[in-house]
């Protein structure tokens, strides 16, 4: 899901940090137990329903929101999907395992202002950008939360994590500067919204991160207090300031349409969502972030495809050079501590000229002290 997945950033996988599979643990992708299935099997059901869900979205995503019309009232299209979101998640406590509370309600106020941050900007954005720019900006998320990181947790990065934080920006530029030559809806004020939308994200990524880990809370606590206290921010503010009425009478227009695409687009989400949950607990994050990759290419191909946008191949290559940043991200999380060889024998080479140049001005010196 474009907005809703990345707020969920954490997976607990009990055991290990590659998602061992237990043979006792029961797996689920929403009511449906895939348990008794081979491995293959799961993945294959998983991908699935993370290709059909979430190419779905990318479509009810771009038709809802690509209407210029819709701008005015788009924190009311928000507010939709936030309760939706909000339904389906209490729906399935219901079914599965009742929510139970263990973060403190001013963590998850502040969550849910993060979350309706990331997800309108991101909808607002579409009014100003193409569908696949926006999805590459979202593909990009790797910067503000390697930014946010370091400075939020203190954390460090490998070599390989700078070279792909170096390749997505190279690849993300071009692809903008593509967009902004073909494209008749392009609008630099959609870089910036997209670009704030991003930085919510990785203040969300790491909030949720200390959260999660300090109370042990489950994905589905989280989205449902984040959207439901989200709900609430939004309801105030589309009231206050008549967006909610101008919504409203926007969407009576044609009911049946609007908010059945709405509904879609919140219902395939979230399912998707919990299929790229499942993917990851049996298969491990590196196999999900391959899927949902492939679905993100699928998706701005699909793009073109149905909604008819200008194409140059700056596209094609630029896309792909913020794949090859998203793998070396993920391989970097595998191998934190490699270095290329090539790399390590230049640096060597160096440091021992270095030492020798300086060792030989050190001699030189002091002969000159001396002599003098």
């Amino acid at each position: 899901m474009s907005q809703l997945q990345d707020t969920i950033i954490r997976i607990d996988v009990p055991g290990s940090r590659t998602s061992q599979r237990t043979d006792n643990a029961e797996i689920n992708v929403l009511c449906f137990n895939i348990t008794g299935y081979s491995l293959i099997k799961q993945f294959l059901i998983c991908s699935l329903f993370v290709f059909v869900c979430y190419l779905s979205y990318g479509y009810f995503l771009e038709l809802v929101f690509s209407n210029a019309a819709i701008k005015p009232v788009s924190l009311y299209i928000t507010l939709i999907q936030f309760i939706i979101t909000t339904v389906l998640s209490y729906t399935e406590s219901l079914i599965r395992s009742p929510i139970k509370r263990k973060v403190p309600i001013w963590t998850y106020a502040i969550l849910a202002a993060l979350t309706l941050g990331t997800m309108s900007l991101s909808n607002l954005a579409l009014s100003y950008l193409n569908y696949p720019t926006q999805l590459i900006f979202k593909s990009c998320k790797l910067l503000p939360v390697m930014i946010g990181s370091i400075i939020i947790m203190g954390k460090k990065y490998g070599f390989l994590d700078y070279v792909a934080a170096v390749v997505m920006c190279v690849g993300l530029t071009m692809f903008t500067l593509a967009d902004s030559k073909v494209s008749p809806n392009f609008d630099f004020v959609g870089v910036i919204v997209i670009s704030i939308a991003l930085l919510c994200d990785a203040i969300i990524g790491n909030v949720q991160e200390k959260a999660m880990k300090q109370y042990q809370a489950s994905n589905n606590e989280v989205v449902f207090y984040s959207y439901a206290i989200g709900s609430i921010y939004l309801l105030f503010i589309t009231a206050t300031s008549g967006i909610l009425l101008d919504g409203f009478m926007f969407c009576s227009e044609n009911p049946l349409v609007v908010y059945g695409n709405i509904f879609l687009l919140s219902l395939s989400g979230y399912i998707g969502l919990q299929a790229v949950l499942t993917l990851v607990r049996i298969c491990g994050a590196t196999v999900a972030v391959t899927v949902t990759t492939f679905r993100k290419a699928l998706s701005i191909i699909l793009s073109f495809l149905l909604f008819s946008k200008p194409f140059v191949f700056q596209y094609a290559w630029s896309g792909m050079l913020v794949v090859l940043a998203i793998y070396l991200n993920h391989y970097s999380k595998k191998h934190p501590n490699y270095v290329p060889a090539v790399i390590l024998q230049c640096w060597y080479y160096i440091s021992a000229m270095y030492e020798s140049e300086y060792k030989y001005l050190r001699i030189k010196s002091k002969v000159y002290s001396d002599t003098v």
